[in-house]
């Protein structure tokens, strides 16, 4: 492969297995490269999203409040200034907080705990 012009690191290649379905194999392999066995992971960070092996959703949606919190903190001497009028700090909040918290979330298999947390998150923000 490396004479493609392809190289790949054999200390930091590791893997997802994903089971989409309900069905279990009930027979673990092991990846490999050569003689190298190949480390698996329960998640990954691709494209600024938290990819899980199962269904779950729970550590992207930690990493979404994460990534508001982050812009709130940034953007506090705004949002927390009593001169700014209170119109102006929801606008700003729609325009750069919450998309930071929503970006990557439409293709998510979202669950009314899910829901919850991001809620608590805004209001939390709000105050």
């Amino acid at each position: 492969m490396e004479s493609k012009g392809f190289k790949l690191s054999r200390t930091k290649t590791k893997y997802l297995e994903c089971k989409f379905s309900g069905a279990t194999q009930g027979v673990e392999s092991e990846v490999g490269l050569d003689s190298q066995v190949i480390p698996r992971r329960g998640s990954f960070k691709y494209l600024g999203s938290i990819i899980q092996g199962g269904e779950e959703i729970d550590e992207d949606v930690t990493h979404c409040i994460g990534a508001g919190w982050i812009k709130w903190r940034l953007d506090s001497g705004v949002l927390c200034d009593k001169k700014v009028p209170p119109k102006l700090k929801g606008m700003f909040d729609r325009a750069v907080v919450r998309p930071a918290m929503l970006y990557g979330t439409e293709c998510w298999p979202v669950k009314s705990s899910n829901v919850q947390k991001m809620k608590v998150a805004e209001m939390k923000m709000l105050r």
